[in-house]
């Protein structure tokens, strides 16, 4: 790093000779401007308005217009400015770091000892982590008297600048104003979201997606040229999700914690999203019926085989119950292990029974329904026996 300011940290008397360092920059892709039609490049001319010259950069002063009235300074005369020459940066406070407005800090800087002993440096290092605080300080760099808070990072002072309170606008929204109602089961669900996700803040794990993505597209370009698909660079872009406002706030919160607790990505693992299981209960619920018809139909059939009047009519009926799909069977032994079930399965039969009986017009259905229905429930079979006189 090179050094873009040297002077010293006035800390009362004591005086810390430092050299100033820009702590960021910028870690954007260049890119310049060209004519579409050739590839030039775009350059820009100090051009002067008057004689329409192109002024060479040591032949530029500065100036102040106002009410048409134009002021024009001399780097000397900038230069003569008292504040300008000095190269102090001088504490004026000590303050709690969570008196500072986030939004004042403008630029950082690093501050390395430019002295034969750091002693002074260190002294001022270890005032600020013993008290906690950080120094509030005023200095001057580049045409500008600046205000600033001095910390410590990893054992390295850093100098913040800070912007002026005046340079900070003023926050006035009037849709802000209105009274708006926040239930209490909200404000829950919002606490809860915001406890799904908290964590400690760890900025390698970001990724800044566009200058990642603005590289991938240069050597694409640089691979494939003009006949570049950005469609198969990037992929198709899935969905549309996050555009619009939000109606139902508590639905929206609701599926947020559900995706943050691992309902989204257990549905995501299992290849089916909401709208798919939704799907999924009501086939399961449409396949009911379908059950219940084809124990329709097994009756059907053993009443066809009671009209043949043979003696074995009975028998038959009992080993044609037994051979019915294996759901009577599972239903059956259900019912001896839960009484809820028994119940569920012994309505299906009736009403399996009830539908039998109706479509048979032979009065001998009834007894070989009944003795088919025995083997299963008893409620079943009385219900058949009432329908025994017709």
């Amino acid at each position: 790093m090179r050094a873009i300011w040297k002077g010293a940290i006035a800390f009362g008397l004591v005086n810390v000779p430092v050299k100033v360092y820009s702590a960021t920059e910028d870690h954007d892709i260049s890119l310049h401007q060209v004519h579409n039609a050739d590839g030039g490049r775009i350059r820009y001319q100090r051009r002067c308005e008057v004689c329409s010259e192109v002024v060479d950069y040591s032949d530029i002063e500065k100036a102040f217009e106002e009410d048409g009235r134009t002021v024009v300074l001399s780097k000397d005369e900038l230069k003569s400015i008292p504040a300008e020459n000095s190269h102090e940066i001088e504490v004026v406070q000590f303050v709690p770091s969570e008196q500072l407005e986030p939004m004042m800090f403008e630029k950082s800087y690093y501050l390395e000892p430019d002295s034969k002993s750091p002693k002074a440096y260190v002294l001022l290092r270890r005032a600020l982590e013993d008290t906690d605080r950080v120094a509030i300080v005023q200095f001057a760099l580049r045409e500008k008297t600046r205000l600033g808070a001095l910390r410590i990072k990893d054992d390295v002072l850093v100098l913040q600048s800070l912007l002026w309170p005046d340079e900070v606008r003023e926050a006035s929204f009037p849709s802000l104003e209105a009274d708006i109602r926040i239930s209490a089961q909200e404000r829950d669900m919002s606490a809860a979201l915001v406890e799904s996700m908290a964590a400690d803040f760890e900025p390698d794990s970001f990724t800044d997606e566009y200058q990642v993505q603005l590289r991938q597209l240069i050597d694409a370009k640089l691979e494939q040229g003009e006949s570049l698909d950005t469609e198969e660079t990037f992929g198709v872009e899935a969905g549309e999700g996050g555009k619009g406002e939000v109606i139902d706030l508590m639905e929206a919160l609701k599926r947020s914690l559900d995706r943050k607790r691992g309902g989204g990505e257990a549905a995501s693992a299992g290849g089916e999203s909401d709208d798919e299981a939704d799907a999924g209960d009501e086939e399961t619920e449409t396949a009911k019926p379908a059950r219940r018809q084809s124990g329709t139909k097994a009756a059907a059939s053993r009443t066809a085989a009671a009209k043949t009047g043979t003696d074995d009519a009975k028998p038959a009926a009992r080993s044609s119950a037994k051979s019915t799909p294996a759901s009577a069977k599972s239903t059956a032994s259900k019912s001896t292990t839960a009484k809820s079930t028994a119940a569920k399965s012994t309505a299906a039969k009736s009403a399996a029974a009830k539908t039998t009986a109706s479509k048979s017009s032979g009065t001998g259905t009834a007894d070989t329904k009944a003795s088919g229905a025995k083997a299963a429930a008893k409620p079943a079979a009385k219900t058949t026996r009432a329908r025994k006189p017709a």
